[in-house]
C-alpha cells in the first residue's frame, strides 16, 4: 500500500492512483472519506511559498472536509484554487465561521441536547475554516458563552437556542443523501437532470448523479458513494450490467433502493432474469409523479 503526506493537513494516509488523479483516503481533510487531486497539481502546490501555503492550505482543507462531510465526491486541480480562494462562499468573519460549527452539529443531531463527539478536536479546526486550533477554541468558547452550545471535552450539544439558530441558517431540515445511477447515455442524463432530479430534491434529498462518464467516480468510488447514501435510485434502462451490480451492492448493505426502467426496455432478458420489479415509466412526467408519491 502506498502512503503519502496530505499537502493540506499533513496526515500520512493511503493514496490510490486512479487515472490522472490521486485519491487520499481518511486524512484530516476527509475523515472517514476521501478526496482526489490531479497528479500534475501536486508539484504546483508544493512549489508555493510558505506564506501562501499558510493562507491557502487551511481553506483547501476546510473546503474538502465540508464537501466530503456532505457526501460529495471532491476532485480538483491546481487551477481550481484561484476561484476557491476568492469565492464569496468561504467564511471570513468569526460569525460566519461560528455558523459553520453550528451547521456541523445541526446536521448530525437529532435535536437539541443530542450529544455529538468531534474526534481528534486538535486536528479539526478545518470545520470552521480556521487557520489554527486557537481560533477554533475561541469560536467554541464564544458559542458556549452565548449559550448556543454545551461542551464537555470532545462532546458537544446544541442548546435549544443553538438548534433554532442553526435550523434558521440551514433553511429547515437537513437533506438526506441520494445517489441516482444512470447508464452512460447523454440524452438520458440530460432528461433526468432537467426534469427528474429537481423533483427528487424537492422531496428532501441531496442528489448526487453517478454515471460512468465522470473521471472522479471509478468502481471503488461508486461503491463508497453508495455506502454513504440514504437512498439509491437506479435506472435500468440501457441494460448496463454495472448498474445491476451497483443495485445489488446497495441491497446487500440494506440501503433503500428504487429501481426504474423505461417501458422500451421493460421486457429485456436481463431484467426478467434478475427478479427485480422496477417502476416502469413512459415519460419523465409520469416518472416524477410516481417518485414524488413514493418519496413523499
Amino acid at each position: 500500500m502506498i502512503t503519502k503526506r496530505c499537502l493540506f493537513c499533513d496526515g500520512v494516509v493511503p493514496v490510490h492512483s486512479i487515472g490522472e488523479f490521486d485519491r487520499y483516503e481518511g486524512c484530516y481533510c476527509a475523515p472517514g472519506s476521501s478526496y482526489s487531486i490531479h497528479s500534475d497539481s501536486v508539484p504546483a502546490f508544493s512549489s508555493l511559498s510558505n506564506r501562501i501555503k499558510r493562507q491557502l492550505f487551511p481553506i483547501v482543507s476546510a473546503y474538502i472536509r465540508e464537501r466530503s462531510d456532505s457526501d460529495e465526491r471532491v476532485a480538483f486541480k491546481f487551477e481550481d484554487m484561484e476561484h476557491l480562494a476568492n469565492s464569496s462562499a468561504i467564511p471570513s468573519t468569526i460569525e460566519e465561521k461560528s455558523n459553520r460549527l453550528l451547521q456541523y452539529l445541526f446536521i448530525r443531531s437529532k435535536g437539541p441536547q443530542d450529544p455529538i463527539v468531534i474526534h481528534q478536536l486538535s486536528e479539526s479546526y478545518n470545520l470552521t475554516y480556521s487557520p489554527n486550533l486557537q481560533e477554533l477554541i475561541y469560536i467554541i468558547e464564544k458559542l458556549r458563552e452565548e449559550e448556543y452550545i454545551e461542551r464537555v471535552g470532545a462532546t458537544f450539544k446544541l442548546t435549544e437556542k443553538g438548534w433554532n439558530e442553526a435550523a434558521a441558517n440551514a433553511g429547515g431540515k437537513p437533506l438526506q443523501s441520494c445517489v441516482v445511477i444512470l447508464a452512460d447515455d447523454e440524452e438520458w442524463r440530460r432528461e433526468w437532470c432537467n426534469k427528474v432530479l429537481p423533483q427528487i430534491e424537492q422531496c428532501g434529498y441531496k442528489v448526487r448523479l453517478a454515471d460512468h462518464s465522470s473521471h472522479e467516480i471509478d468502481d471503488d468510488g461508486l461503491m463508497q458513494l453508495i455506502s454513504e447514501s440514504k437512498l439509491i435510485i437506479a435506472d435500468l434502462t440501457g441494460q448496463d450490467r454495472e448498474i445491476y451490480f451497483a443495485a445489488g451492492y446497495a441491497l446487500g448493505l440494506q440501503i433503500p433502493i428504487l429501481c426504474t426502467v423505461n417501458r422500451s426496455d421493460a421486457d429485456q432478458p436481463l431484467l426478467q432474469a434478475s427478479g427485480i420489479h422496477p417502476i416502469v415509466w413512459e415519460g419523465t412526467e409520469e416518472l416524477t409523479a410516481i417518485l414524488q408519491q413514493r418519496l413523499g
